[in-house]
């Protein structure tokens, strides 16, 4: 297991760019396998968790060429049609929380599909119920396999997967995503009802028009699929990670820096910029560029009947669940309280015991919810030996870590490199102290 050794107290300055965005990598990498021709995707983001659904799919038969940093064509023209029925890949799916995505795809070209429980981030309970209900509604015959500990999905006997109105029960991005995948390839139309609407599934319904795709409603949470026969090839790229963006802004505000982050689609960060200015912050749009100036103190917002501010996750166009964690963190060092409401998921805020050891005033209130009390900077964060449970808590571990007045260790940064590629490397450039054991 490696660690990250990070020397606190390192001032920031000059500028950075966010990779492709995680979410919608994989997701887009998914939908190549819902044609025969080639798809190039730019912009990817050469992390773990990619880097893996990559892999997959070349054990599956995908044909792969890397053209350079970031930038692939596949071709699946070639399935192994008896291997994704195999004992391995489905053993393989299920340590891989990305795998999910090629559900659809697979059965609305190839008729079947295992469904396994998918791995990934220890955060709580993540349902699998909104992407095998979407496929019922769609005509696929399900079964469960003790053998295979899996959903075994097939398409009707009569043939193709049939379109068909649908109230989803939750806004599910993957879920979305993956009804939608297994909706153009099916007879007739079908509605999608509470439909996602991030701009992770804008991008792949983009993607999946400019393969021949008809897709009305993107945007919104009303999408209609009216299905089509085939796919041809296309060229897609990545936008930029908002996630990877709110990280950065926080790594700035956390240790009183000032940096630029550049080309980070600011259209599509929706209400990120203004929950860090609820936090203080002052961030400034510079054409597509986000610019964080250095303040002596970040004074947390309050409503306006005076009550504490609250910042919790909610679908989008609310902000997304994967930023509270790095909020919370840059809250330490905030003026005033703040309320983090993580709705999503129950096990995320359980980190906050490591903030507590470094001297942060937090209080926990449930496993959903967290009230902390800003040091204004007047109290600096200890250093401590840590482990990051899981990707979000991982980064907002390493920012806590670079404001800490000494030397931390943070172990099993596995958990870091599946969504940030060459962190330390990126953010030694911009002066930080970061060294990988």
């Amino acid at each position: 297991m490696s660690s990250f050794v990070i020397e606190g107290g390192h001032k920031l300055s000059g500028a950075i760019r966010p990779q492709g965005a995680k979410n919608e990598a994989l997701e887009v990498i998914s939908a190549v396998l819902l044609t025969e021709k080639e798809v190039t995707i730019s912009n990817v983001p050469e992390i773990l968790d990619v880097r893996n659904l990559i892999l997959m799919l070349e054990g599956m038969g995908v044909k792969v060429t890397r053209h350079e940093k970031g930038k692939y064509t596949f071709k699946a023209d070639e399935i192994d049609t008896a291997y994704i029925e195999s004992e391995d890949f489905v053993r393989k799916c299920a340590s891989l929380r990305g795998s999910v995505m090629v559900i659809g795809p697979l059965l609305t070209r190839f008729g079947q599909a295992y469904f396994p429980k998918p791995g990934g981030d220890k955060i709580g309970r993540r349902r699998v119920d909104t992407h095998i209900t979407g496929m019922a509604n769609l005509g696929a015959e399900l079964e469960y396999s003790h053998e295979m500990k899996a959903f075994r999905l097939t398409t009707p006997r009569a043939g193709k997967l049939k379109g068909c109105y649908m109230l989803l029960d939750e806004a599910s991005v993957t879920g979305t995503a993956n009804i939608i995948m297994a909706s153009v390839l099916a007879e007739g139309r079908t509605v999608i009802y509470n439909a996602a609407c991030e701009p992770y599934i804008q991008q792949l319904c983009r993607l999946l028009a400019s393969m021949g795709a008809k897709i009305e409603g993107v945007g919104s949470n009303l999408l209609t699929i009216t299905g089509v026969e085939s796919l041809h090839g296309a060229s897609h790229t990545i936008l930029p990670d908002m996630i990877e963006v709110g990280s950065f802004i926080g790594m700035a505000a956390l240790n009183r820096s000032s940096i630029t982050i550049k080309d980070v689609s600011y259209r599509n960060l929706g209400i990120i910029p203004e929950s860090f200015r609820r936090l203080g912050i002052n961030l400034e749009q510079k054409g597509d560029d986000i610019f964080v100036p250095e303040q002596e103190s970040y004074v947390i917002e309050s409503f306006l009947d005076g009550s504490i501010m609250t910042l919790a996750d909610a679908p989008w166009p609310g902000l997304t669940p994967d930023l509270l964690s790095v909020m919370l963190v840059v809250a330490t060092q905030c003026k005033g309280s703040v309320l983090i409401h993580q709705k999503m998921f129950e096990s995320r805020l359980f980190f906050v015991d490591r903030l507590i050891d470094m001297g942060a005033q937090i209080i926990l209130c449930d496993p959903h919810r967290a009230v902390v009390i800003g040091h204004d900077h007047n109290f600096r964060l200890r250093p401590g030996n840590m482990v990051s449970p899981d990707i979000r808590a991982g980064i907002a571990l390493l920012i806590a870590a670079m404001s800490a007045n000494g030397t931390s260790v943070i172990g099993n940064i596995e958990q870091i490199d599946r969504g940030y590629e060459d962190i330390d490397i990126r953010l030694n450039a911009l002066g930080a102290s970061i060294s990988r054991q």
